[in-house]
Formats: C-alpha cells, structure tokens, sequence
C-alpha cells in the first residue's frame, strides 16, 4: 500500500488512453484500389461499346440517303474497304465506316459478288450488303435468231455495248452457236458469252442426234446439222419442219438432189448473207459452188446457218411422208406434192400469186 497525503488522494487521476485505431489491411491495398478501378472502367466500355454496337446496328438498318433508284457496278476484284467508299461517294450508303463494320460482324466481307446492281430508294445498308451477297446483277440479254449464220451472231457479239474484252482469236464453225435468248451481266467477256454458247448448241445436238430416227440417211452429225440449217433456211413455220425435214430426206434416199434455193445464197455470200434487196438470178443457180444444191449432188460441205433446236429435232424425226417437192403457198407457208407434175402445177399458182402482188405494187405506185 502506497501512502498518499490527503491533496494527493484528492487530485484525479489521469485516464489511461485507449489504444491508437489502426485501418483493415484490406482497405489500405493497392491492389483492391486498382482492380476497384478496372471494374469501374470496364462497366463503363461496355456501357459506351454497347451504345456504340446500337448506334451502328440502327444506322446499318435504317432507311438510306437514296430519293431514287440507282443502278452502281461493282468491278471485279474490289475489296470491302474499295467497294464501301465508292457506295458513300455514290450516295448509295451514308457511312463507309458503319457499312463495313456492319459487314464484317455479319461476316460477309468476301462474299460480294461483282457485277451491276440496282438499288431501290430508301435501301439501308443492310439491304445493300444483302444484295451485294446474293448477287442479284442486272441480266442483259443478247438474242441470236435461229437462222442466223454464225458471222452474224458474232458481228452482233462484237456490237454489244455491255459485254467486254476482245473476240477469241479462234471462233466457232458454222452453225455451233446456240439460238437463244443469254442473259448475262455487265463485265462479261464475249469469249466466255461466245464459249457458253458453243457449249449449249454442242449439248442440244449431240442430245437430238443420240435420239434420231435409225433409217436417216446421215453419214454422221456434220450432215445432220448442215441438213437442219437447211431446213431451218426453207421455213419458218413451226408445223412445217419435219414435213419439209421429210421432203428432204426423201430426196436423198432416192439420190435427188436437194435444190434448195438458201444453199445457193451461202455458196454466193458467205456467212455475211445476201442483200436483202438482192433476188436470185438464174446465173446464180447455174453457178456451181461447193454449197450450190441445184449444182450438187447430196448436202453441202458443212452447215449454212445455225439451226434452232425445232429443226435439229424436225431432221431427228421426220414426218413420214412420200411428199419429194414444196413451194411457197403464197400465206408465208408452203404447198407439198408427191410428184412432178402435182409440183409443176403448184409452183404456176404461185407464180400467178406473185404476178399479182406484182402488179398491184406497180398500181399502188402509179396511184401515188
């Protein structure tokens, strides 16, 4: 026991001090700073990605800057950052930068197909990637009439304004081009518009030839086409083929020859086709050429024209008839007979038919 004077027992004690607080560990970290930070920016690039990812997905579909349709051709070999650009030079689409993020998140940057498109007014940048992808060009057509010669169909080949690229140096025979309608797009080549079409004639005929008649008197499919540019020359009625088709198969069997006034033409002109104002002469049916069949014996060297599928089809699988003789009925058709005489007979009425037409032509002149 410690003694203490009586002021002493009367002064206060001091009080004893709590101890000092100390901050968590956890708090004081750096690390638990940082990560608090990267979460916080994280939260906020999604934030700005997202809106960002939803501004670009709403001006990719939304209506574009087009008042009217256009049509814009896409060159072979242009890639997305190339076709983009010329889309927003064109007007076509309002942001070359949204257009080709757009196509890249849909995964289409080498999809685009080349060639000519048209797009409709108002089209979003959605609807343009969709028919950049489809391909859905502008098909042109180019029509080669059955019975056009081959020189023909190529001069018509060459003229064309939308194929491209120079004539192959090598061009097809006579009579191996397709009569048809080809519908292609702007930036293809006449060697391949010209190959394609050698390629389907050669399908069509070597189909038409596995299927013909066994008793043609056809040494091979050279004579078979050369007979059905033949017929194709003599009419253009669709029911008469395989009658006139028959007319000449008769006469080859009995050994007659054809005496087909078209041959007589081509030996005279060529490919290039006479004159339409131009009649034949009698000097030219005298004049002996390798395609002249009043001069001939059998069919000519080879094709005088292209022939349409109808008439490979007519040679194929002639009408059976004893009918060796026809001439023009004066209706755009033709009148058949069996013999000499029956033909003599039809071919005055024509004459008379013609002798009319004639003099009414003259009269109508006279009149004016």
């Amino acid at each position: 026991m410690i003694l203490q004077s009586p002021r002493q027992a009367l002064r206060p004690e001091a009080a004893v001090a709590p101890p000092p607080r100390r901050r968590a560990r956890a708090a004081r970290s750096r690390v638990v700073v940082f990560l608090n930070f990267l979460l916080t920016l994280l939260i906020l690039s999604l934030v700005a990605v997202g809106g960002a990812i939803y501004y670009g997905k709403s001006r990719f579909e939304e209506p574009g800057p087009l008042v009217a349709a256009v049509t814009y051709t896409i060159p072979i070999g242009s890639n997305i950052s190339q076709i983009a650009q010329r889309l927003e030079s064109r007007g076509i689409v309002s942001n070359a930068r949204i257009f080709e993020a757009g196509v890249r998140v849909h995964g289409h940057e080498n999809d685009f197909k080349a060639g000519e498109y048209e797009f409709k007014a108002r089209a979003s940048m959605k609807d343009v990637m969709d028919m950049l992808v489809s391909g859905k060009a502008i098909l042109h057509p180019l029509t080669i009439i059955e019975g056009m010669t081959v020189a023909q169909a190529l001069k018509r080949i060459e003229e064309n304004e939308i194929l491209v690229g120079d004539m192959p140096e090598e061009l097809p025979p006579e009579g191996m081009l397709v009569a048809d309608t080809q519908k292609f797009s702007r930036g293809t080549t006449r060697a391949e518009i010209i190959a394609t079409m050698v390629a389907q004639q050669k399908a069509i005929i070597e189909e038409i030839w596995a299927n013909r008649s066994p008793d043609l008197p056809l040494k091979d499919i050279n004579e078979f086409v050369t007979l059905a540019s033949i017929v194709e020359k003599e009419t253009g009625v669709p029911g008469e083929r395989s009658r006139v088709a028959a007319v000449f198969i008769n006469r080859l069997k009995k050994g007659m020859r054809l005496q087909s006034d078209p041959t007589i033409i081509y030996g005279l002109f060529g490919g290039e086709g006479k004159p339409a104002d131009r009649p034949i002469y009698q000097s030219d049916i005298d004049k002996k050429t390798p395609y002249n069949t009043y001069q001939i014996d059998g069919l000519p060297p080879g094709p005088i024209a292209i022939p349409g599928r109808a008439a490979l089809e007519a040679v194929a699988n002639p009408s059976v008839t004893d009918d060796l003789y026809f001439v023009a009925d004066g209706t755009g058709g033709h009148v058949f007979a069996k013999t000499l005489e029956e033909h003599n007979a039809n071919v005055r009425r024509w004459r008379a038919i013609e002798k009319q037409r004639a003099e009414e032509a003259a009269g109508g002149d006279g009149q004016e």
